[in-house]
């Protein structure tokens, strides 16, 4: 099986060094992701708002390696604030609830002021795609 880099187009990639996301076979594990529009660079300061955004960015790079969120099995949530999660649990529940992955939310700081969540999934796709 091939190893494969999906890139989100982000200026922090580039800058660090990473891959939004990597698939190894059936794996994908996606880099812990924030709320940036990615095309604009932009972040909105409230959390809630962050942590959608943040999903649909995951999202797209799950569906550049042929999968979905309904393939996660693994989710991180970081927030530099923990009192700031409840916020995120509609959100959370709307788009996991079928799912159920397993979970676990840290509190640490983030690599800037403004992100308020970064989110981090592991999937594995019931079969790998057709090549």
């Amino acid at each position: 099986m091939t190893r494969r880099l999906i890139s989100s187009g982000s200026s922090f990639e580039a800058e660090i060094g990473y891959s939004r996301a990597v698939v190894d076979g059936d794996w994908i594990f996606v880099s812990g992701t924030t709320g940036f529009d990615y095309a604009t660079m932009t972040i909105r300061d409230d959390v809630a708002a962050q942590c959608a955004q943040t999903l649909t960015n995951i999202e797209h790079a799950l569906r550049q390696a042929a999968s979905s969120l309904a393939d996660v099995v693994r989710v991180h949530y970081i927030l530099p604030n923990a009192a700031d999660f409840p916020a995120c649990w509609p959100i959370l529940r709307e788009r996991f609830a079928a799912i159920r992955p397993a979970a676990t939310m840290f509190q640490a700081g983030l690599a800037d002021p403004r992100m308020k969540i970064e989110i981090e999934v592991t999937a594995r796709r019931a079969s790998a795609p057709d090549a």
